[in-house]
């Protein structure tokens, strides 16, 4: 583990956890924490049935920015184009997209596509759809802003070899940008996870939706909302370790 996901696990662990066993201390209310203990038959089925959306939650998150680079790189293509009407297409896109709520932007697509489109889908489907037109604007950002910081000079070798700007672009200019933006990239990365959880409000079960139905049943939310903290804690930690591991590989 890196030293800053370290720092991050030790921060939580010496100021987190007791600050919440000194509330839980000065407060009336009384703990529940069976629900989610493993040494008890409840508590191990109980975090089963939390830990059984973990895989939607990735799949989802994965799916989604896969979908969203693609997109923000081709609306950061347009910003650099000499077409009018596609520089003001990006700035539109970019405008109005950044403007609308991840949460109503799920809303939207999954029960206004079906109507305007004649489409049937599921709410995986269009978690993935919303997250990623949602994503894609800062994408877009991140790969303008790396292209823009690839040195000229690059670009001015390629010319001098006979290569066409396609060939610029896909050979010299966006394999350096890549390396450049790569941790602003996983930062979104890490930023799609915690989206993921808005998409739970369309009855996809991934980590929140399964929190939210076991609070129902068992009557214990403190308890079972912190663990679900704990989830996505760990989760992210270990995506942030990875990532910085990645970079350091291509940066060598």
């Amino acid at each position: 583990m890196n030293f800053n996901a370290y720092k991050n696990c030790t921060f939580f662990a010496k100021i987190i956890l007791p600050c919440l066993f000194l509330v839980g201390c000065s407060s009336d209310y009384q703990w529940g924490w069976y629900v989610v203990n493993p040494v008890n038959k409840t508590g191990i089925s109980n975090i089963g049935f939390l830990l059984s959306g973990l895989q939607f939650t990735i799949y989802l998150s994965l799916i989604a920015i896969f979908f969203s680079i693609i997109i923000g790189l081709l609306i950061s293509v347009m910003s650099s184009s000499q077409n009018i009407f596609l520089k003001y297409f990006n700035i539109g896109y970019t405008e109005i997209i950044r403007s609308i709520p991840v949460l109503v932007m799920i809303l939207w697509v999954y029960y206004g596509f079906p109507v305007l489109f004649n489409l049937n889908f599921s709410a995986f489907t269009a978690g993935v759809i919303a997250l990623s037109i949602c994503d894609s604007p800062f994408i877009a950002e991140i790969f303008r802003s790396g292209i823009e910081a690839v040195p000229k000079g690059q670009k001015e070798a390629g010319s001098s070899l006979g290569l066409n700007k396609y060939q610029k672009f896909s050979l010299i200019t966006l394999p350096q940008a890549i390396k450049i933006i790569l941790p602003a990239l996983g930062n979104q990365f890490i930023y799609m996870i915690k989206m993921s959880s808005l998409v739970s409000i369309i009855g996809l079960n991934e980590l929140t939706r399964k929190a939210n139905e076991l609070v129902v049943s068992q009557y214990r939310p403190l308890e079972i909302y912190t663990f679900l903290v704990l989830e996505y804690l760990v989760l992210i930690l270990i995506i942030s370790y990875f990532v910085r591991k990645l970079e350091k590989r291509l940066r060598n």
